[in-house]
């Protein structure tokens, strides 16, 4: 039995704090759609009888009706597939949802927060959907695979052993549960970072977000594709998502000054299919606005600059001198030396000594 496994795609997400760059989220939007367009040529190509959707589909808050219909169109072109949705955190089973007010083709069947079974000739698919934007009960303990000679699956969005408060209001599993309740497979949605071959004939599986959503998720997308059999399960990973987020360090310590940073960034190659942000690292010369920066950087794979440099000065060494300079830098010492000081305000004291010292220059 062949099926394809996704999670997390979000469709029509706004991607608002990605970029400086104006038109990324559309570019994204429209990368998302070509991501499922993919997905469902290849099902159409390989005749996948299953395709199982963990969650998160689409942006409840954002979706619009013409993506549920082109959604919807490319569930219309793939008839002998059998589709099966179950709601996450950011698109639950609620009333106003296009889960209830849509028409969505035969194919397509949602789970809502009632744990169901659909029994089919050689398999039986169990599911459940959220019906809010949080869930702290799906009541999964309670089933009990009662026909355990056929193929049991089970699709659902949640977070395995979530242990902080905020884990526990997403579905949190226990993974030893899920493992004593030998299904044969467990598509899980959620957490956009893949698992699937961790570890030995692993069952417990999470795809990750079919197309990245930013640089805190690194690396390649895609979908799940699997061929399953009562004592055998055999999974790949097929890459849907063409770009890839990367990041890449720049020590800027032998940088005197921010024309020659420019030149520099200017200077570096990326992929066409990259989104790169820029960590500056080291210490630096001269002061530095990131956005402000940002408008003369002429590679276009640049989208966001991230400063973790640190000053260029030795305060102790500057303190001693009997000069305005070091008066200030004494003083600012003795704040940084606080017990109390956190992180945030000595960084704050550090931006300071920097436009301080270029003012005195």
């Amino acid at each position: 039995m062949k099926f394809v496994h996704i999670a997390d795609l979000h469709i029509d997400s706004p991607f608002v704090n990605l970029s400086d760059k104006d038109n990324l989220g559309e570019i994204r939007r429209l990368d998302q759609r070509r991501a499922i367009k993919k997905v469902i040529e290849y099902i159409k190509e390989n005749n996948v009888p299953y395709l199982f959707i963990a969650g998160d589909l689409y942006e409840h808050k954002y979706i619009k009706k013409s993506t549920i219909q082109y959604i919807n169109n490319l569930f219309k072109e793939i008839p002998n597939t059998a589709i099966f949705i179950s709601p996450g955190n950011h698109d639950p089973y609620l009333q106003n949802s296009y889960y209830t007010q849509f028409k969505w083709n035969k194919n397509v069947h949602i789970f809502k927060s009632k744990i169901e079974k659909i029994g089919l000739e050689n398999v039986n698919i169990y599911g459940y959907g959220f019906d809010n934007f949080y869930c702290t009960n799906s009541n999964i303990e309670s089933i009990e695979l009662d026909e355990k000679n056929k193929i049991n699956i089970l699709i659902i969005h949640g977070t395995l052993n979530g242990a902080s408060i905020e884990e526990k209001q997403y579905n949190s599993i226990s993974k030893k549960m899920l493992e004593d309740k030998n299904f044969d497979y467990v598509a899980l949605g959620h957490i956009h970072k893949m698992s699937y071959n961790d570890e030995a004939n692993q069952r417990i599986v999470y795809p990750g977000s079919t197309v990245s959503l930013g640089f805190d998720e690194l690396g390649e997308h895609g979908m799940i594709v699997g061929d399953i059999q009562k004592n055998k399960l055999d999974l790949e990973f097929i890459k849907i998502d063409n770009r890839e987020f990367v990041e890449r360090e720049i020590d800027i310590t032998n940088i005197i000054s921010k024309e020659e940073l420019i030149e520099y960034i200017n200077s570096q190659s990326f992929s066409e299919n990259q989104f790169v942000k820029i960590i500056l690292v080291g210490k630096r010369n001269f002061e530095i606005n990131t956005y402000g920066l940002y408008k003369f950087i002429e590679n276009n794979q640049v989208i966001k600059i991230k400063d973790k440099t640190k000053l260029n000065y030795d305060l102790e060494k500057i303190a001693n001198e009997t000069t305005l300079r070091g008066l200030f830098a004494k003083q600012i010492l003795e704040k940084m030396n606080m017990e109390d000081i956190t992180k945030e305000e000595k960084e704050i004291l550090e931006k300071a000594v920097e436009i301080a010292f270029d003012a005195l220059e």
